[in-house]
């Protein structure tokens, strides 16, 4: 059970916990979860942790099938510019490790922005807190539960 998992459940938010063998060579873990799970890759959305100029580290919520808007994710919360975060800094302030990263109960809650597709599905599916473990929850339940917002954030 992890923190992401325990969040939900503790919050009575109607959720799935989605599982499958992570294998340790594939080259994207977003795209693997998708597979793996027979899942339309625009519903399982990355969490990607990034430094915003003037805001410092946040969480973009991205499909898998896409990449984020640098420029878009700044703008979002305000900032002049954003980059990916270090690797280390990522997981340090997440209490999760890369490929396992969910917005949900992080050690230090960042901001998150969920792109704005996710509106289009009933349920998305995000990292539950470990490689092999997905969360499928409503974009409304995410949003109210990481005190996020919505914005265009990802390119194709």
């Amino acid at each position: 059970m992890t923190p992401a998992i325990l969040l939900v459940k503790k919050a009575g938010v109607p959720h799935d916990v989605l599982s499958y063998v992570h294998d340790p060579k594939a080259a994207s873990y977003g795209l693997e979860a998708a597979d793996a799970l027979e899942l339309d890759p625009s519903s399982v959305f990355k969490t990607l942790v990034v430094d915003v100029d003037g805001v410092g580290l946040a969480c973009a919520v991205v499909p898998v099938s896409g990449m984020l808007n640098l420029k878009a994710m700044a703008d979002a919360l305000g900032g002049r510019r954003t980059t990916m975060a270090d690797q280390q800094a990522a997981e340090r302030a997440t209490g999760y490790i890369v490929g396992g990263i969910s917005p949900l109960a992080q050690k230090r809650p960042l901001p998150v922005v969920l792109d704005e597709t996710a509106i289009l599905y009933e349920r998305i599916h995000v990292s539950a807190g470990r490689r092999g473990l997905e969360l499928a929850l409503h974009a409304d339940d995410l949003l109210m539960l990481t005190r996020g917002i919505l914005a265009p954030i990802a390119r194709d």
